[in-house]
């Protein structure tokens, strides 16, 4: 079963419904409702996406929204090692460096995103959803 880090971007696709890439971001986290597949978050996400549905959203819809979202992904901490890795790296983004090194401190097989350009260095596919439910097939 592959393990995917899904990028924030993924996310907000998902729970905004952001046209045009909601379908496949809702048929990414279908697989993982029927198990086909391991969607990892870095903790990291969650915060900026309720900072981001909390801007449309009640507190209360929100945090169920998160609540619903955290039970079809495992979520990733983020510790000294990942924050140093990140601080030293030549990613122009920190917060992309965040969710790489989380990838690979946690072993992702695949880096879900739709700002593949921003990872060109990276050691791991980078794919956008549509690539990789295309690659299932």
């Amino acid at each position: 079963m592959s393990r995917l880090l899904v990028d924030t971007n993924i996310i907000i696709d998902l729970l905004s419904q952001r046209a045009p890439f909601y379908n496949a971001a809702s048929k990414l986290f279908s697989l993982a409702d029927r198990g086909r597949v391991t969607l990892m978050v870095s903790s990291l996400s969650f915060a900026n996406t309720y900072y981001i549905l909390s801007q449309q959203l009640t507190d209360v819809k929100t945090r169920q929204i998160l609540r619903n979202l955290k039970s079809l992904t495992t979520i990733l901490d983020l510790n000294s090692k990942i924050i140093e890795l990140s601080l030293n790296s030549d990613f122009r983004d920190f917060e992309d460096a965040l969710q790489y090194f989380s990838a690979t401190e946690f072993k992702a097989d695949i880096i879900i995103t739709r700002n593949q350009k921003d990872f060109k260095s990276s050691s791991l596919p980078v794919m956008n959803a549509e690539e990789f439910l295309a690659n299932l097939n």
